[in-house]
C-alpha cells in the first residue's frame, strides 16, 4: 500500500501527469473532404429577402415538391455553367444566382406579363 490515492484522481499519484496529458495532435482531414455542414449548404436552395417579400406579397406558396423541382433546375443551370438563370414553372417565375443557389426574385403569373427579363444567362422551362 505504497501507492497513494487523492480524492478526484483515477490513476495512483505516482504517475507523472506528464504521460497522462492528451498529445495535441491536429485532426488530419483528407484534402478535397468536405465536412457534413459544407455540403448541406451547398445543396440547400436559399431566398434573398427580396424574394421572400415577393413571395410574401403576391401569395406565392411553393410545397417541397416544387421546391425540389427549383432545386433540381439549379443544379441543371450548374452543369451548364450558368451564373443567372430564369426558372419558369406553370405560371411562376424565378430569377436565380446560380453559384450561390439563391432565389434573387419570384413573379407570379400577372407580375410575368410585359416583363422584359435582363442579365440571365440561361432558362430552364419546368412543365
Amino acid at each position: 500500500m505504497s501507492d497513494r490515492l487523492t480524492i478526484g484522481q483515477l490513476y495512483p499519484a505516482s504517475l507523472h501527469s506528464s504521460t497522462l496529458q492528451r498529445s495535441s495532435i491536429p485532426k488530419q482531414s483528407v484534402p478535397g473532404e468536405a465536412t457534413f455542414e459544407s455540403v448541406l449548404q451547398q445543396k440547400l436552395l436559399k431566398f434573398s429577402n427580396h424574394a421572400a417579400k415577393r413571395l410574401e406579397q403576391r401569395g406565392i406558396e411553393l410545397g417541397s415538391r416544387q421546391l425540389d423541382e427549383i432545386s433540381s433546375a439549379v443544379d441543371k443551370a450548374a452543369a451548364k455553367g450558368s451564373k443567372e438563370s430564369l426558372i419558369l414553372m406553370k405560371d411562376l417565375a424565378f430569377i436565380v444566382s446560380v453559384p450561390n443557389r439563391t432565389v434573387v426574385t419570384a413573379m407570379d403569373g400577372n407580375s410575368i406579363k410585359d416583363n422584359v427579363f435582363t442579365q440571365i444567362d440561361s432558362a430552364i422551362v419546368i412543365s
